[in-house]
């Protein structure tokens, strides 16, 4: 469908007053400028910075747009081409987030457009394709809204809900024969007729109750005791009654009985009969009837202001955060896992909600959330809002909408939370600051949160609270030169103790042959006396799936991935073998394609296979696993968090999943299965990545008063990491890193921008990068280039790829230079017809 660009008449020029507004907007596409676009005069009233509205982009695209501009200005080099429709009447996007997005745009290397297509939620963002759909909670007899003509050519279309029919607005367009329809559209979903989605898998699915009520001819006692004589012969329905009018008190109060029962409220019940409930219902002696009620939980949360004191370590803790806070906008709390960072957090969150400002917790991991959300809410109540990617595009609607409208004062979320609509922020806490899970690799923009969250701050005025056990190195050196306030915490909450820590020499137990499958002796021994204690377990191994590598014994022959230069990895439970980086997937192989032989064996161990082994093991332990395969639907990370809470499940094998602030009351045994795998990885920050994720897995164990274990399994005892790891000594371990960085010029000495070159084809893939590398050399001098080389793993998705690493002096002067300098060299290489179709990445400050 191509909307007509004239269906508005342009006011007569000699219209007294008149003033032609031109507005630049972002499209939400990878585009190297914004687009300006004309107001039609008689919808100058309408334009607001922030909104919303529709615009014809090509011959025949319509998109939705944010208003980044108002202006008198034509464009100089083409026709401004009218405004389709303004779909708000109120910014959607916040002057603060303009800000924040034009500086992400700029520090990251992207588009503006790039920025915003990541930031609004799917709903946010309309086009020719987005589709409509009933919503679950119309019926057209009892909707109170009258509907207009056209309205009712697009109910009828649509059908009745059940139909689950629905229409695109191309289809919308043509049904009603007209270009501007988006008002039409608009105004049903005020009247909470229909809903938007993208895409058919993202259909919007309302949290519904099954709900029953009294039939209103009862509502009476007179008519009561009839009932009761006629059903006096029918002891069931009789029971089933009488358990809801102990529920609901339907003659002292009408409303209660409007309100109803939750049906599962009866038909649950073990002593009453389900079939009875029903017969009930079919007599029109109970009505049933569906209520749509919120997914979030804290809608129905009450604040009930848990009474716990801070200790004198963390009174103290937050007197000194508060004291750097009048001296400067940011600190750290190093404090060690289990010392009560949490309620200091709550502490602050309170003082900041008291001085009327918004607060943004950050976490890095979803799993988090599970519980920190249950903390957080009996604290904050219906204040508390909670954003993350499990969310269905519907609900991150409404949380945008939440904090647009003041509903959320408190938000928790992981990395993406930095987009919503903060007006007034005066706290933000990045919780576990350290994590890489921060940073967004693909798409753009590739961003850091942590990072983000600093400018954030910086642009509203509000305090950034950084917290860790063990403190990014660029993070602590900062708070050590006295650009961040530092706070410590040493020692853990109440009686806890940190765990002991042991080293497992795997060769030795080799040699001896007393390993059972990958456990040493000592660990199964010691996971056998935890669960004979009562007490939990957790078991990290950094690998997913069943075995990383299958291989023929006979020939060697291993089955790599169709689209990139890696092995496949078995998964035992679909019985697949599965590539990690793109998603292909094949059946397991029985015999070898390459001999014929039979003997084909899998190489290896991941989580799956740990699980596997240890349920032979031990069959009377329940053991349940944590990782991206056991966590890809909705609730399952909640599910998995709530079983071991309950102690439903005995031991939890997971990957880095199981490292990230989880607190279990009941755990004192902590056991990494191969430790070697993670230490020995070709990056500057593998030593870091290790230290952190060991510590934080082993603060894991003995955090409520029971002493704690940590079993730590390698193949090298000797090396030095090990031995910080064991006493834990997060200082030596900085100082060691530190001379390191400083030696080798890595962060915080200097900033480090990796530039990837992909192509389908190898060759000429590889001549791009050349050009780039030259065109970089010229710009910016031979020392601060490196590569390029092809990566470890040099094809992915197809793509064969190329990279080169830009090293740049910490100056703000020379990185705003340097990024000009890089901006010019891609588009030099772009611009050669040889290389039109490669694509070229510039990740600022990867990690």
């Amino acid at each position: 469908m191509t909307l007509a660009l004239d269906f508005i008449s342009p006011t007569p020029a000699s219209a007294p007053d008149r003033v032609t507004l031109f507005v630049d907007v972002i499209l939400p596409l990878p585009l190297p400028r914004l687009y300006t676009y004309r107001v039609p005069f008689e919808l100058n009233d309408n334009v607001v910075i922030g909104g919303r509205v529709i615009v014809q982009f090509g011959a025949k695209k319509t998109l939705s747009c944010i208003v980044a501009a108002v202006h008198e200005t034509p464009p100089a080099n083409y026709q401004a081409k009218y405004i389709l429709e303004f779909i708000d009447d109120a910014p959607v996007v916040t002057q603060p987030q303009l800000k924040l997005f034009r500086w992400m745009a700029d520090y990251y290397l992207c588009t503006l457009g790039e920025v915003i297509n990541a930031a609004l939620p799917a709903a946010l963002k309309l086009s020719s394709e987005s589709r409509i759909q009933l919503h679950p909670g119309f019926a057209r007899e009892d909707n109170e809204y009258p509907l207009t003509p056209q309205e009712g050519i697009i109910v009828d279309a649509l059908g009745t809900v059940s139909d689950g029919k629905a229409l695109t607005f191309t289809e919308v367009g043509d049904l009603l024969g007209i270009a501007s329809f988006h008002k039409v559209i608009k105004s049903l979903m005020h009247k909470d007729v229909i809903f938007l989605f993208e895409h058919t898998a993202d259909k919007y699915a309302p949290k519904v109750l099954k709900k029953v009520r009294l039939a209103h001819r009862y509502v009476s006692a007179g008519a009561l005791e009839e009932l009761f004589n006629v059903l006096g012969s029918k002891p069931k329905q009789l029971d089933a009654l009488l358990h809801y009018l102990q529920r609901v008190p339907v003659v002292q109060n009408e409303h209660a009985n409007h309100a109803g029962l939750e049906k599962a409220a009866l038909t649950s019940s073990p002593r009453l009969s389900a079939s009875a409930v029903n017969t009930l219902i079919k007599n029109g002696v109970l009505e049933q009837f569906d209520q749509i009620v919120s997914r979030f939980p804290m809608d129905d949360g009450t604040a009930t202001q848990p009474n716990f004191d801070l200790t004198a370590a963390q009174l103290a803790a937050r007197d000194e955060i508060m004291t750097h806070f009048g001296a400067r906008d940011i600190a750290l709390l190093h404090g060690v896992t289990g010392s009560g960072k949490t309620e200091i957090y709550i502490d602050l969150i309170q003082q900041a909600l008291a001085g009327g400002g918004q607060v943004l917790y950050l976490l890095p991991e979803i799993a988090l959330t599970a519980q920190i959300v249950t903390r957080l809410l009996r604290v904050f109540g219906a204040r508390l809002g909670v954003y993350h990617s499990k969310f269905s595009d519907n609900e991150r609607v409404e949380v945008w909408n939440g904090v647009l409208g003041g509903r959320f004062q408190v938000v928790v979320g992981v990395r993406s939370a930095v987009f919503l609509p903060f007006d007034n922020l005066a706290l933000i806490i990045v919780d576990e600051e350290h994590e890489s899970s921060y940073k967004q690799y693909d798409p753009a923009p590739r961003y850091n949160a942590r990072e983000v969250a600093l400018m954030m701050g910086s642009f509203q005025g509000a305090k950034v609270l950084l917290g860790s056990a063990t403190p990014a190195v660029e993070t602590y050196y900062q708070a050590r030169q006295g650009r961040y306030g530092l706070v410590t915490l040493s020692k853990r909450f109440g009686e806890a103790g940190m765990p002991d820590v042991e080293l497992v020499d795997t060769r030795k137990a080799r040699e001896q042959k007393t390993m059972h499958n990958h456990f040493s002796a000592e660990l199964l021994g010691e996971i056998e006396r935890k669960l004979g204690a009562q007490e939990q377990v957790i078991l990290f191994q950094n690998r997913r799936g069943y075995s990383p590598v299958v291989a023929c014994d006979d020939c060697g022959w291993i089955p790599k991935c169709a689209n990139c230069a890696v092995s496949l990895s078995y998964h035992k439970h679909s019985h697949e073998l599965r590539c990690h980086y793109c998603g292909y997937h094949e059946s397991m192989v029985v015999k070898c394609p390459a001999c014929g032989s039979r003997a084909v064996k899998t190489v290896g161990f991941g989580t799956e296979k740990i699980e596997d082994d240890l349920k032979i093991m031990l069959p009377q332990a329940n053991v349940q696993r944590m990782d991206l395969d056991t966590t890809r639907a909705k609730n399952s990370y909640q599910q998995i968090i709530s079983d071991f809470e309950k102690q439903n499940t005995n031991v939890l094998v997971g990957t880095q999943m199981v490292t990230k602030g989880l607190d279990f009351a009941n755990v004192s045994l902590v056991g990494i299965i191969n430790a070697d795998s993670i230490i020995h990885y070709p990056d500057f920050r593998a030593h870091e990545r290790a230290y952190q994720m060991f510590v934080q897995v082993s603060g894991r164990a003995g955090r409520k008063g029971k002493k704690g274990k940590v079993l730590i399994q390698t193949a090298d005892p000797t090396q030095v990491i090990f031995d910080k790891v064991m006493r834990n000594d997060y200082e030596e371990f900085y100082n060691y890193e530190i001379t390191q960085r400083h030696e080798h010029g890595y962060p915080p000495f200097t900033r480090i921008i990796k530039m990837t070159v992909k192509h389908v084809e190898q060759g000429v893939g590889e001549k791009a990068a050349i050009l780039l590398a030259q065109e970089l050399v010229e710009r910016l001098g031979a020392g601060a280039v490196l590569g390029p080389e092809a990566p470890y793993i040099f094809r992915i998705r197809n793509f064969f790829l190329q990279e080169i690493t830009i090293k740049l002096e910490r100056a703000h002067t020379v990185l705003r230079h340097a990024k000009e300098q890089i901006g010019a060299a891609m588009d030099v290489v772009r611009d050669q017809k040889e290389f039109k179709q490669a694509r070229l990445v510039a990740d600022v400050d990867p990690m």
